[in-house]
């Protein structure tokens, strides 16, 4: 599994397209070659880049919904709309597809940041939004989410 570590501010051209940060690069490796794909967030109003390995890995654990069952069928048709594949073009660039651009809302200026094994795609005022927080309020987050795990 492929795990990136950043906050990286990019600007995209006017096909949708933007560099693809080399500290990216340098984590994947090899991996950058398969290629990415791109989704719409479940929870927030970004866009989410999978490696291809781990993207094999969330298709796994959704084909193992019973499709007869209608809340499944409605889960799988939201969670995989507007699903593309992506690859960096010969300069290094990434497009992102128009329809996923008016979905995350992303104008110029985007945000990339690593989220263990996919990477964020933010319009960087939505970004600047979602990681404005109260400290009091995150740290009560922070016990309700880890406060349980065993340390080992």
């Amino acid at each position: 599994m492929v795990s990136v570590l950043g906050t990286y501010e990019c600007k995209l051209d006017a096909k949708g397209r933007f560099m693809f940060p080399v500290q990216f690069k340098n984590q994947m490796g090899e991996e950058l070659k398969r290629g990415f794909v791109i989704k719409r967030s479940i929870f927030k109003k970004c866009l989410e880049l999978f490696p291809i390995e781990q993207w094999q890995t969330e298709t796994a654990m959704v084909s193992k919904l019973n499709m007869f069952r209608k809340k499944n069928a409605d889960f799988v048709t939201k969670f995989m709309a507007g699903v593309k594949p992506v690859e960096l073009d010969g300069t290094g660039r990434l497009l992102i597809p128009k329809d996923l651009l008016r979905y995350g809302d992303i104008t110029k200026e985007i945000v990339l940041t690593s989220v263990v094994n996919r990477i964020e795609i933010w319009d960087r005022s939505q970004y600047e939004l979602a990681v404005d927080y109260d400290p009091d309020d995150f740290a009560s987050l922070a016990e309700d989410v880890m406060g349980e795990l065993e340390i080992e």
